[in-house]
């Protein structure tokens, strides 16, 4: 009696073991899943920030000490695939001072393929400093983002308000992942 429970408990092991070895089946469909372009070589390159078009869309904080979000963008125009992967540099100015915005700490970044037309995006998240405090704001008035991999810069006007100073060089601000966005 006792081998029969040792028998069905190892052939459990066994099956567990195989269906983790081999991806198993995450999403409930029963069937086995096929990706068409896991063997091809990928002839795709980083986005070239000069054939992206952008498009800012803020959740401005209202008064200071209030949370807003700036999310950006990105379209595809290279006319070709472009891949996408980590973290943009992004960076508050005003005139000769700058900021650097820290990644988002919990996040982790994917490698997205971006197609023509295709559309990926990145979201800067902040809390509204002081009007007119140096000290605990900073008044910014452009954004630089520079985006892994790739040559050049993309830049918009800053007008969503002072953001909060950590410190004299750190706002209270974060950046997610370049991801997918739209449909």
């Amino acid at each position: 009696m006792r081998t029969l429970p040792i028998a069905v408990t190892a052939l459990a092991a066994t099956l567990t073991l195989t269906l983790t070895a081999c991806g198993g089946d995450d999403d409930g469909s029963g069937g086995d899943k096929k990706t068409g372009g896991e063997k091809k070589t990928s002839s795709s390159t980083a986005c070239p920030a000069d054939k992206l078009t952008q498009e800012v869309v803020a959740s401005e904080a209202p008064a200071a000490g209030d949370t807003g979000t700036v999310s950006v963008t990105l379209t595809n125009g290279s006319g070709a695939d472009c891949t996408l992967k980590g973290f943009p540099t992004v960076e508050l100015n005003a005139g000769t001072t700058s900021w650097a915005v820290a990644p988002e700490k919990s996040a982790e970044p994917e490698k997205l393929t971006v197609k023509q037309d295709e559309t990926a995006g990145f979201t800067i998240t902040y809390v509204r400093g002081p009007a007119g405090d140096t000290e605990k704001g900073a008044a910014a008035t452009t954004v630089k983002c520079e985006l892994p991999g790739a040559d050049g810069e993309l830049s918009f006007a800053w007008k969503y308000g002072e953001v909060a100073l950590k410190s004299a060089s750190k706002p209270d601000a974060s950046v997610t992942p370049l991801q997918r966005t739209g449909d």
